[in-house]
């Protein structure tokens, strides 16, 4: 072994090793919470058994039917960061509070959420501006700690949101985004604040004892006579009597803190398709706008027994809340929007995606030692356990992401989510594809690297956007023709296209440092696989966007508009068809197939990722956080391709030789 194959071993080593630490960090470190764990001091967990049967309860939200824990989980990740929390409860024992438990604490327990730590804040001087005692840099805090500056921070956000988005500083947008935040997460606190509180019946009280009071449901009952009432007053006496003034205002006071957050009373009226949060159903049968005042009025009855019930013991809160989910569930499945409430719920708590991730990490260790050791018996061990590995992370996708169709009822790709596991999976399944044609190794050892560095940016993405991906496409993608044609076939593309790179980046790493021993069979499998992989993606981009300027002219009545993303798409054509004419005529050989290549990734996420920052075009339907990721990207892609210009000067410079073609047969290479 000379030098240069020793020390290249050392920098791969390196390299793999550094890039297994990033993904922990993004995997674990990043999600955790810092400093110390939060003390609640009375906090007892739900029961299982309660997390199980609210899980499943339906309500609506972005436009579809779905479950209590997906509603909980976003509405979590949007606010926490993260899918999980440790707190220390009572008797200082620590726990951990999942989406669903923590949704239901804040529309149950508030008095004890608002002590959560359930804001996370990334930039201290937001709080400073409010005059809030600051933890650290980066921390998350409880509704109690921001609660003295909430209304500074509302004034604040007021004023920074006359300022033009693109001129926004990150410290504007996170004012803004988190005066957001702390409202929408008061209407959740709030939202059985009419259960918990009743009506107050002003100057009924007795001599020395408190006003009467009485519940929601029972006033509901009472609405046509109070209308009538009304409507006397002010015919005679051109007034409202103080107290029945009073009674309304607690009514509307009421009804508007549980006017939004949770819409989970389905209507009766089959040809309705919006769900009723209960301040909704209040107002509704208040002012006469329903003509089922009866199934409105026991639904409140309904819920105002689950909160005071919570009050007593968690048996007799599971009792109420079983009727109550009897009641919703029977009539969301007469309107036929329960069928994929059980698989979604299923789809969330199984987490194949992170299982697949493992299996993916776990097949990356072993690929080091792989390679490590040569053609031993323990590497031929190693080679099948990374096969097997590999191939269940992957059936594992494949299982999830037809999940998720079947969740969707749309085809597997819609929205940059749905491109990301897709593009991960497919990318995987290629490269074993490969590996079964050729035989040689490199394919299998980076296809597990493949699917975790995607499965990551699936899971950044998720944490950064912190959007259900499962709600209903914008108007632009609702289409199953797009879905099924256009979209799928480009987004094949992307995959062949990224593929291509990664084995030319392997490629430079192996012949550059001398890996391969000077193995001219593996540089030319190595060389054929990323060629045929060129060859896919020139012919899967070219015919993806033509069937996209078909649609686009049925669509939008104009076959091609100029759009970054239509540009984009062309330009992955006109490069790959650029460097398949270069190489048949001679004009590049292996080393500038694969520097090319190289470049291809970069074009590829351009047309993928990068087009969606840029704020312009009918294609503008993704996301603009995360800009950080795509310019390191393209860093290490420039890194490859210099170091990759370096090593072939190098190359010719030690041996004094041209490079060897040996990739095809052609008269114009051989001319």
């Amino acid at each position: 072994m000379d030098n240069r194959s020793k020390f290249g071993k050392w920098v791969v080593a390196i390299l793999a090793i550094a890039a297994l630490v990033v993904a922990l960090v993004n995997l674990f470190i990043d999600n955790m919470p810092k400093g110390e764990v939060q003390h609640v001091k009375d906090y007892v967990p739900w029961e299982k058994e309660t997390i199980q049967l609210v899980d499943s309860i339906p309500l609506q939200d972005g436009g579809r039917i779905k479950p209590f824990s997906t509603y909980a989980g976003f509405r979590m990740l949007a606010l926490h960061g993260a899918r999980s929390m440790k707190i220390r409860g009572k008797d200082g024992q620590e726990f951990k509070i999942k989406p669903t438990a923590w949704l239901m604490d804040t529309v149950y327990r508030p008095w004890l959420a608002v002590q959560l730590p359930t804001f996370r804040i990334d930039n201290s001087k937001v709080l400073e501006a409010i005059k809030v005692k600051q933890k650290g840099r980066r921390d998350r805090y409880s509704y109690n700690e921001i609660a003295p500056g909430r209304n500074q921070l509302i004034e604040l956000a007021r004023s920074y949101e006359g300022i033009a988005k693109k001129k926004r500083d990150p410290f504007h947008q996170q004012t803004i985004d988190l005066a957001y935040n702390l409202r929408s997460y008061e209407a959740l606190l709030g939202y059985f604040a009419f259960a918990r509180n009743g009506l107050t019946l002003t100057g009924t009280a007795a001599p020395g004892s408190a006003d009467q009071k009485v519940s929601f449901s029972a006033v509901m009952s009472s609405a046509a006579p109070l209308r009538s009432e009304l409507n006397r007053m002010m015919r005679q006496e051109g007034t409202v009597e103080s107290r029945l003034q009073d009674l309304l205002q607690q009514i509307i006071d009421g009804a508007n803190m549980s006017k939004y957050g949770l819409f989970m009373i389905p209507p009766t009226d089959a040809n309705r398709k919006e769900w009723s949060s209960a301040g909704d159903a209040i107002m509704k049968v208040m002012t006469e706008a329903t003509d089922d005042a009866r199934s409105s009025i026991s639904d409140i009855a309904l819920m105002e027994a689950t909160v005071l019930d919570s009050f007593k013991s968690e048996k007799d809160f599971r009792r109420s809340l079983t009727t109550l989910k009897h009641t919703i569930t029977e009539r969301a499945e007469s309107r036929g929007e329960m069928d994929r409430i059980p698989l979604e719920v299923t789809y969330f708590r199984s987490d194949l995606f992170l299982n697949a991730l493992v299996c993916f990490l776990f097949g990356s260790l072993l690929t080091l030692a792989m390679w490590g050791l040569g053609n031993s018996k323990l590497s031929t061990c190693l080679y099948w356990t990374i096969a097997t590995s590999t191939l269940i992370a992957a059936v594992l996708c494949v299982i999830a992401i037809v999940m998720r169709s079947i969740i969707m009822q749309r085809p597997p790709v819609g929205n940059l989510y749905d491109t990301v596991i897709f593009i991960g999976t497919t990318s995987v399944i290629l490269a074993l594809v490969v590996e079964w044609m050729t035989r040689k190794r490199f394919a299998l050892g980076l296809s597990p690297v493949i699917g975790a560095a995607l499965i990551l940016l699936a899971r950044r993405y998720e944490m950064g956007d912190a959007g259900d991906h499962l709600d209903p496409l914008v108007a632009v993608l609702d289409s199953n023709y797009w879905l099924t044609t256009h979209v799928i076939t480009i987004t094949l593309g992307y995959s062949a296209g990224l593929l291509s790179a990664v084995l030319s980046c392997s490629y430079v790493l192996m012949r550059g440092l001398n890996l391969d021993g000077h193995d001219k069979d593996l540089r030319r499998s190595l060389t054929k696989a990323v060629y045929g992989c060129i060859c896919l993606t020139v012919f899967l981009s070219l015919v993806g966007t033509v069937l996209g300027g078909i649609w686009a002219n049925d669509s939008w009545g104009r076959f091609w508009g100029w759009d970054p993303k239509e540009n984009g798409a062309l330009m992955i054509v006109l490069w790959t068809l650029a460097i398949l004419h270069a190489r048949l005529g001679g004009l590049i050989r292996d080393w500038g197939l694969h520097l090319c290549s190289i470049f291809t990734a970069c074009i590829v996420a351009f047309s993928w990722w990068h087009v969606n920052f840029l704020g312009v075009g009918l294609h503008n339907y993704g996301f603009t956080a995360g800009k950080s990721t795509i310019w390191v990207f393209y860093g290490v892609m420039v890194f490859f391709i210099l170091a990759g210009i370096m090593m072939m000067w190098l190359e010719k410079a030690l041996t004094g030789q041209e490079e060897d073609s040996e990739l095809t047969d052609s008269p114009l290479v051989k001319s």
